[in-house]
C-alpha cells in the first residue's frame, strides 16, 4: 500500500454506491486538512429527494471545484471524469461485495442521519427501486472499469477491494474513523 503523502494534494476517490467514499473523503479531509467535496451535493438539489441539478449547472460546478489547489473529492460521474483526473495528484478506488453496500444503502435510508458523510442538505433518503436495481446489478462489476481508468491515468493509486482492505487503510494511514 502506498504512503498517504504518495497521492499529493488533490485526491479522487472512486467507487460504487455506497462503498464507503463520502466516509473515506471526510476522514482524510480531517487528516490532512483539505477540503472535502462530495460530487453528489454538486449534481443534486439541495431540499429534494435527490432531484439532478441541470447538466450544465453541475458541471460548471464540478469545473469550478477542480481548479481547487487542494481537495479530496468522492464520486464517479463519468463524463466528467477526464478533466478530474488531469487535475488530480492521486486516486483511491474502493470496491466491496455488492450485498454489503446494498445493506449499507438499506441502513442509511431507514436511519436517515442528516450528519452522515456526503448527505444532501434538506434530503430525506428513501429507498428507490431504481437505486436497489443499480447497486445490486447495473454498477455489480464497476469497480473493474474504474480501476482500468485509473491505470491509463498513470495516477498513484491506492485499491481496497474488500471491507477489510479498506479497514486496514484507515489503521496503516491512522485516519479517523467516523461512529
Amino acid at each position: 500500500m502506498l504512503p498517504l503523502h504518495s497521492l499529493g494534494e488533490r485526491i479522487v476517490i472512486l467507487g460504487p454506491s455506497n462503498a464507503g467514499k463520502s466516509t473515506l473523503a471526510v476522514a482524510l479531509s480531517t487528516k490532512l486538512g483539505f477540503p472535502t467535496v462530495h460530487l453528489d451535493q454538486l449534481h443534486h438539489l439541495p431540499d429534494t429527494d435527490w432531484q439532478p441539478r441541470p447538466e450544465a449547472e453541475f458541471a460548471k460546478l464540478h469545473d469550478a471545484a477542480i481548479l481547487g489547489e487542494r481537495w479530496v473529492m468522492e464520486g464517479n460521474y463519468s463524463r466528467l471524469m477526464p478533466q478530474r483526473l488531469t487535475r488530480a495528484t492521486g486516486a483511491i478506488l474502493i470496491t466491496s461485495n455488492h450485498w454489503l453496500r446494498f445493506s449499507r444503502y438499506f441502513k442509511r435510508t431507514l436511519i436517515n442521519r442528516s450528519d452522515r458523510a456526503g448527505h444532501l442538505e434538506g434530503a430525506k433518503d428513501s429507498i428507490k427501486w431504481e437505486m436497489v436495481h443499480w447497486i445490486l446489478v447495473k454498477t455489480r462489476n464497476s469497480g473493474i472499469n474504474y480501476a482500468k481508468v485509473l491505470r491509463e491515468s498513470g495516477l498513484p493509486t491506492v485499491e481496497c477491494d474488500t471491507a477489510n482492505a479498506l479497514n486496514k487503510l484507515y489503521r496503516v494511514w491512522d485516519l479517523p474513523v467516523r461512529q
